[in-house]
């Protein structure tokens, strides 16, 4: 449904609304808290206090990502927007939508199109970053859509005309790796002679550099992970010493990801009386919060291929610790 506080140049589609997202938590908990290993799906973290979290975050010198993906974007985005000469800019796991400001001024400038759309599972940031677009670009026509990308992709909606679909942040990675093939040929699958596919991809390095950038000496990580504790005591009514767990983050060579964990620090139950759930944690015992798969180029190049698209550009940084990359549908 579309919200009916419109203006002339900015909607709100709501793919999903609260209680739809509530309901997808309430069996996402009930799955993940009785799995072995346990687990939850890192799309919690992102309410309005986990949005901000994360904004501080990216700002932290340990985490390296945003700062590096965003200097690569200001170098190429010229050539890349000019090789697909968008109408439309689509992202998907919008955010606040800082670093799509580059490809937006871009678009402007090469003077192709006026309309961004942006996804997000987090109507909150849709709609502060919807507010702050059309503030500072008059010429823009901006379309929020409120949705996740396990239910909604097929349902976003775009125009008719050449379209650049923006998925940054290496947003990718938190899909287990035999969930990558599918979401690309998702996402291919809306792509049309003339589109594009934009994708930051965080590569493999240093075990110390990673594993910094997800423990960071401020603790702002440790709280953000946390927060999705404090997610399923507002949203489900759930009971949980939410001090009785800290922050873990470690690097899986074998994997190339990170895992983001919650470790008991005591015996601790979870206990969410309205799903008649009750789950003991012993001191020690891990809950999964977060995997962020790392990438080497072969490893995009064959995701590509068996998703219909052909490697446009290659795009990285002095240090190779992440790349931008541009997708096309393959001839």
């Amino acid at each position: 449904m579309t919200d009916p506080h419109t203006t002339g140049r900015a909607t709100l589609t709501r793919l999903a609304d609260a209680e739809d997202l509530r309901t997808q938590l309430a069996r996402d908990a009930r799955v993940g808290l009785t799995a072995r290993p346990r687990c939850l799906p890192p799309k919690y973290f992102y309410d309005a206090r986990g949005s901000q979290l994360f904004e501080d975050i990216t700002r932290l010198p340990e985490y390296y990502q945003t700062r590096t993906e965003t200097a690569i974007l200001e170098r190429v985005v010229d050539d890349v927007v000019a090789a697909i000469a968008p109408a439309e800019i689509v992202e998907l796991g919008s955010g606040a939508s800082r670093k799509t400001r580059l490809l937006l001024t871009a678009m402007h400038r090469l003077g192709s199109g006026d309309r961004y759309v942006a996804f997000d599972v987090s109507e909150d940031a849709i709609r502060e970053a919807t507010d702050a677009l059309c503030r500072d670009y008059p010429w823009l026509r901006v379309d929020g859509v409120v949705g996740d990308f396990d239910h909604h992709l097929a349902d976003i909606p775009h125009g008719d005309e050449r379209k650049l679909v923006a998925f940054l942040g290496s947003t990718i990675g938190n899909f287990h790796p035999d969930e990558h093939g599918r979401f690309l040929r998702d996402v291919a699958g809306s792509l049309r002679p003339g589109d594009g596919l934009l994708l930051g991809v965080d590569l493999v390095k240093d075990v110390a550099v990673l594993e910094a950038a997800y423990d960071d000496a401020a603790g702002v990580t440790a709280a953000f992970n946390r927060n999705v504790l404090e997610v399923l005591c507002r949203e489900l009514g759930a009971r949980i010493d939410v001090d009785a767990f800290t922050h873990v983050a470690r690097y899986d060579a074998e994997h190339a990801w990170i895992e983001m964990l919650l470790r008991a620090e005591r015996d601790v139950v979870i206990d969410i009386p309205s799903l008649g759930l009750s789950v003991p944690f012993a001191a020690g015992e891990h809950l999964r919060t977060e995997m962020s798969c790392k990438f080497t180029r072969e490893r995009v190049e064959a995701l590509f291929a068996g998703a219909g698209l052909t490697l446009r550009r290659w795009d990285t940084d002095e240090r190779d610790y992440f790349a931008v990359v541009l997708g096309v549908p393959a001839d």
